[in-house]
């Protein structure tokens, strides 16, 4: 069995559980600094605090739900398998080899599209220009025996 295969994920600094130990230590620095004004009369600033720890919070919560979000391009059997995953939610598309056509990105922001029988997929998302060029490339010389001298103009 052939099998080739792509992964294309977010460039995340922080896991989920950094994220949680670094949400802490912000929570602890920033109420500590509003126990002391609200100890001197100034209870308006852990208002303050509290308000923007949360907003805080929202944030991070977006970004731990999305930090695993990322793309699993499989060629195997015959078929093209692209899954993609976005907040926990998993969609795939089953693509037969030989009616798949690869479009590469024209500019930076476009994203590879996979053409198949009326349907189109983009995949992309989560990396750069240059690697959606460079997974371009590889996924039509491994789809089409396209040589590897190949170049997206």
């Amino acid at each position: 069995m052939d099998r080739h295969e792509w992964i294309l994920k977010r460039n995340c600094s922080l896991t989920p559980a950094q994220l949680v130990r670094a949400y802490g230590v912000l929570c602890a620095l920033s109420f500590a600094v509003a126990a002391v004004f609200t100890l001197r009369g100034a209870w308006v600033v852990l208002a303050f605090a509290t308000v923007e720890m949360a907003a805080v919070a929202l944030a991070f919560l977006h970004y731990a739900r999305h930090a695993t979000d990322h793309e699993h391009i499989v060629l195997v059997d015959g078929y093209l398998v692209v899954e993609r995953v976005e907040a926990g939610r998993v969609h795939q598309v089953r693509l037969d080899r030989c009616w798949t056509r690869i479009a590469p990105p024209s500019g930076t922001q476009d994203l590879i599209r996979l053409e198949n029988r009326g349907m189109t997929v983009q995949v992309g998302r989560f990396v750069t220009g240059a690697k959606r060029r460079q997974v371009a490339q590889e996924l039509r010389r491994e789809l089409h025996g396209v040589p590897a001298s190949f170049s997206a103009a």
